[in-house]
């Protein structure tokens, strides 16, 4: 963890600027203090800052924290206990936390908060305010903090006296979590809680939620402090965080995301997640390979892309060069012309991967998986020897070869070589599919699992559920082939597939939802941004009406979702649609001539974005700098509603807000996943995810004008 505080450091004095007046914002990083770092396997008891010296209080002493490391202190006090309080009415109970607010002391018990208000007399506080009032109980939590506020926790909530008047917060407010423990302030009027299942801070009204081993080392939080630099030091059963909040540039936070990921997951040119040999620990990371690397080596050229468009940082044109030759390479690879491999391995890699999937693994999968492919090898050896390469592949992979083909042709290509290059791979790509019937044809000379976009899948049983999106999808490879190698041919292939199979019928809606089985969140990536290379090159106006309408329908199912990549994508298209109209590009009265009205009434309702782009701002700010894999539960939380759709699985629900949760408090932090999930695991501690989820919504939206840079 502290290499990230020190690239963190470094970036804040060297990384590029972008704008004369960048937006600056607050980056909380986690660093977890245990037996490294010098503190015993004991409950952290008490931690108090005198000075600018934090001092840990356990079971087996006092250690102060010199030099990055928590040393023994001789002689250690132990922890103070209250005192007792005379007057005190016996019904008040336990005393729980005390601090002086006013001139007097405030004494949480019990049964209940209590004020002093002569000599041994006290009177009990029964706060309200427009929406509550409160007989307390279990008041475990007081602070007053810098702006001489007066704060508690209860089993009831939050409240916060200023100038005589309360203010109440339960989780309809954002309050995550009851059970208190203990209080502190921060010298800019935050105010940190901590209780028996994380921590959460309060800063203008908002509640920050931080739990889970992302954020501490274990849930139980027995004290918080703040030093004056407004880090909160928070001991737990079984050691201590110190979360730091850090300002930062969206820039510092890209130029941090490119080392990690160059750093990483840089396999052979080809960017995948890696895997952690010991838990937590990013010192112990292996490269790993997965079904999608042509995807994630797609987006992270385009975020290249887009970053050498707005920089032109001749580092950004060489990075996203390299991820185009390397999808190029996918392709040059396998059996025949146009079929793009999954992976590529060295001949010696590591693990056994044809071994993993043998004759009868496949058959025995396919009793639970009927549509399981089964071939074998899984891996073929490529024609020189020296590499495997996988096959089987997916939708998923051609969406992102296509998104990148068309962004690497309009942004980088710039060279005969670059210009040839990508006219090659993308004519071999679709002509592929079609002269296999619109079916990716693996080499055993049968269509791959997610591989069929042709008409008689789409009527079939099992593809029915496929056709909007399968539909969408081949257009758009149709009309990026098109835009890229200036062949005639793939627009007449576009519309045959319209007239006689009702493509662009079908593409309308591109996007299944319901049941929740079929709402598969990767789906969405699939078709935004095959959305994304459909509406940018379409040239036929009535077509770009339907388009936008299947935009729209699409994003709004999944526009509550804080997904910066999505919201981006969603955005940049919509802005498409808007020039085009403001451009004159729309004729109302010569389209859909048997429906008059239809047209204009389309360009008035679709003219502008509904894109709110706080929620996108949101996401790019609280993607954690550390994009380790954590086990995140929230099924406790107070501040959430559970997804009562028919269907759907257990522990799916929203923030009272009606969004999903910050993504730094949930259980994922890749962009193509459902937020809605509570309890999510991505790895639990033995996987570390590539910055490509930051980076490509942030240069995407900067791109496009999305963001305030």
């Amino acid at each position: 963890m502290y290499r990230i505080l020190f690239s963190l450091a470094f970036i804040l004095h060297f990384s590029y600027g972008i704008y004369a007046q960048e937006t600056t914002f607050y980056q909380d990083v986690a660093v977890i203090n245990g037996i490294s770092e010098g503190l015993p396997t004991a409950s952290i008891d008490q931690i108090t800052i005198v000075g600018d010296t934090p001092t840990a209080t356990t079971s087996s002493g006092q250690y102060e924290w010199k030099n990055s490391k928590w040393i023994s202190k001789k002689n250690g006090d132990s922890p103070t206990p209250l005192p007792k309080y005379k007057g005190l009415p016996i019904e008040a109970g336990k005393v729980l936390a005390a601090t002086n607010y006013g001139n007097t002391n405030y004494l949480g018990c019990e049964n209940g908060l209590y004020v002093k208000i002569g000599h041994n007399k006290w009177k009990q506080e029964l706060p309200y305010d427009q929406n509550y009032s409160w007989a307390l109980k279990e008041v475990a939590a007081l602070t007053v903090d810098s702006k001489g506020r007066l704060w508690f926790g209860a089993k009831q909530g939050v409240g916060r006296l200023e100038k005589g008047q309360w203010t109440l917060f339960t989780g309809k407010e954002g309050v995550p979590y009851n059970r208190f423990t203990s209080a502190a302030s921060g010298p800019t009027g935050q105010v940190w809680f901590g209780t028996e299942n994380g921590a959460f801070k309060v800063e203008d009204d908002k509640f920050f939620y931080r739990s889970n081993r992302r954020w501490l080392p274990h849930n139980h939080v027995n004290d918080i402090a703040v030093d004056v630099e407004g880090t909160a030091w928070i001991a737990t059963q079984n050691g201590l965080a110190q979360i730091i909040s850090k300002e930062m540039t969206y820039a510092d936070k890209a130029t941090h995301f490119t080392n990690q990921v160059e750093a990483r997951h840089n396999r052979m040119g080809f960017i995948c997640q890696s895997h952690l040999t010991e838990q937590f620990n990013i010192n112990t990371s292996q490269l790993a390979i997965s079904d999608n690397d042509g995807q994630y080596t797609a987006m992270y050229g385009a975020a290249q892309a887009f970053r050498y468009a707005i920089t032109k940082d001749p580092k950004a044109r060489e990075l996203a060069n390299r991820s185009f030759f390397a999808l190029k390479w996918l392709v040059d690879i396998t059996h025949e012309p146009g079929f793009p491999a999954r992976v590529i391995i060295p001949v010696d890699w590591h693990e056994p991967v044809n071994e993993q999937y043998s004759k009868e693994y496949n058959r025995r999968h396919q009793k639970n998986d009927p549509f399981w492919k089964d071939i074998f090898p899984r891996f073929p050896l490529s024609e020189d020897g020296n590499y495997r390469w996988k096959c089987d592949t997916s939708s998923d992979e051609l969406a992102g070869h296509y998104f990148n083909y068309g962004i690497y042709n309009d942004l980088i290509a710039e060279t005969k070589e670059e210009k040839d290059a990508v006219k090659q791979v993308v004519a071999d790509v679709t002509d592929h599919l079609i002269r296999h019937g619109f079916k990716l044809v693996d080499y055993d000379g049968k269509p791959t699992r997610w591989g069929s976009f042709d008409p008689d899948y789409f009527n079939s049983i099992w593809g029915w559920d496929q056709r909007g999106l399968n539909a969408m999808m081949m257009l758009s490879f149709l009309n990026v082939a098109s835009h890229v190698t200036g062949d005639p041919k793939y627009d007449e292939v576009a519309e045959i597939l319209r007239e006689k199979e009702n493509y662009d019928i079908y593409a309308m809606h591109a996007k299944e939802f319901f049941p929740p089985e079929n709402a598969v969140p990767w789906d969405n990536n699939l078709g935004l941004m095959s959305l994304y290379g459909l509406i940018n090159y379409e040239k036929n106006p009535e077509r770009q009406i339907m388009y936008r309408i299947a935009l729209e329908n699409a994003w709004l199912h999944i526009s509550k979702q804080k997904n910066a990549f999505w919201d981006g994508l969603y955005g940049a298209m919509a802005g498409f649609f808007t020039k085009k109209v403001d451009e004159g590009f729309f004729k109302p009265e010569e389209l859909f001539i048997e429906n008059p009205l239809f047209a204009k009434a389309s360009i008035d309702r679709y003219y502008k974005s509904s894109l709110d782009n706080r929620y996108m701002t949101e996401t790019l700010q609280r993607i954690p700098l550390d994009l380790i894999g954590y086990d995140m539960d929230n099924t406790h939380r107070l501040d959430i509603q559970l997804d009562p759709t028919p269907g759907q699985v257990k522990d799916m629900g929203w923030g009272n807000d009606t969004y999903s949760l910050p993504i730094d408090e949930r259980g994922h932090v890749r962009l193509d996943r459902d937020a809605t999930v509570l309890h999510d695991n991505e790895g639990n501690g033995y996987a570390e995810h590539e910055g490509t989820f930051y980076l490509l919504p942030y240069y995407l939206a900067t791109y496009h004008n999305l963001i305030e840079p």
